[in-house]
Parts: structure tokens; sequence; C-alpha cells
């Protein structure tokens, strides 16, 4: 069982800058894939980023590349969302989610921060 606790959400005028930390409890975060995905009102929930066991591979969703860059300390069991050059379109609840390596979805949810970009 893991528990992931997100933190680092608020408010913030576009172009401005946020870091997200999602901290997991347990002592195997270093098998999980880590990833952050946002949910806007009235719209599905969408991966935003993703890290693998080491760090070493990362996928970003395109409409973020170039502006986020997610990073996972195994030391601390904390994965982070640094978010740069953000749009209000970036407004949402961030969710970090956690998934064994070889599963296919996510299995662990935090439970979600506000990010609120005005324009």
């Amino acid at each position: 069982q893991v528990q992931l606790v997100e933190s680092g959400g608020g408010l913030v005028q576009a172009g401005g800058s946020l870091r997200l930390s999602c901290e997991a409890s347990g002592r195997t975060f270093s098998s999980y894939v880590m990833a952050w995905l946002r949910q806007a009102p009235k719209k599905e929930r969408e991966s935003v980023a993703a890290i693998n066991w080491s760090g070493g591979s990362t996928y970003y969703d395109d409409s973020v590349k170039g502006r986020f860059t997610i990073s996972r300390d195994n030391g601390k069991n904390t994965v982070y969302l640094q978010m740069n050059s953000l749009k209000p379109e970036d407004t949402a609840i961030y969710y970090c989610a956690a998934a064994p390596i070889g599963h296919s979805s996510w299995e662990y949810w935090g439970q979600g921060t506000q990010v609120t970009v005005s324009s």
C-alpha cells in the first residue's frame, strides 16, 4: 500500500511558476512509476508528466513540454513537478499517481492540489 500526499498548489499569475511535491509512504517508492495528472472543470483527467523508477526516462504531454519538469528523489520518497511559464489553461486540480513497475494503470492516487493561474 502506498499513500501519496501532494503539496505546493496555489494561485499564481500567468507567466509565473509553482513547484508541486508528492510525498509517498512506504519503503518501495523506487519501484514505482510516478506521474502527475490534472483535471480541469468540466474536462476529463489528463496525464501531464510521468517518470520511471530511476528518473532516467520521462514523459510529457505536448501542452506542457518545455514548461514543466518532472523529477524524483527516491531518498526522500518524493516526486516533483516544476511548472514554469504557467498559463490560465493550466488551471486544474493536479493529482500525483503511482504504478508498480510493469503495471498498465495508476494504482495509487493522492488527494489532489489546486493550481489556479490568473490572466
